[in-house]
């Protein structure tokens, strides 16, 4: 739940203490949440989801498979955690499909050769 909470706040370029404002928390009651330390009570999810203009519903999508399991939902989550993934993100977007492949090829060399 922190993890999504996170990735969407990042998505809308919201810091964790306008988040924490808006909601009338400390910044560091929002990191609790994001890292999982503290849970999440109904009625702030309900707020959060508010703030961060999303359905609540969302936090709870593929829920009947645990989130973050297995490669792709772990490692897409962990990815958008990461300084720069939503500018990468939205420049892959708005690319070409040539150069979208060409990204992934320049990637993947690059991946292989830092060692």
């Amino acid at each position: 739940m922190g993890a999504l909470i996170r990735t969407r706040r990042k998505a809308l370029g919201i810091s964790q203490s306008e988040l924490a404002d808006s909601l009338g928390l400390t910044f560091q009651q929002v990191q609790k949440y994001e890292r999982g330390s503290n849970r999440v009570s109904s009625s702030k999810l309900y707020e959060i989801a508010l703030k961060l203009e999303t359905p609540l519903a969302s936090f709870f999508e593929g829920l009947e498979t645990p989130v973050g399991d297995g490669p792709i939902a772990g490692g897409l989550t962990d990815f958008l955690n990461q300084r720069g993934a939503h500018e990468l993100a939205a420049a892959f977007t708005v690319m070409s499909p040539a150069l979208r492949r060409q990204l992934v090829s320049l990637a993947m060399a690059m991946a292989e050769t830092d060692d």
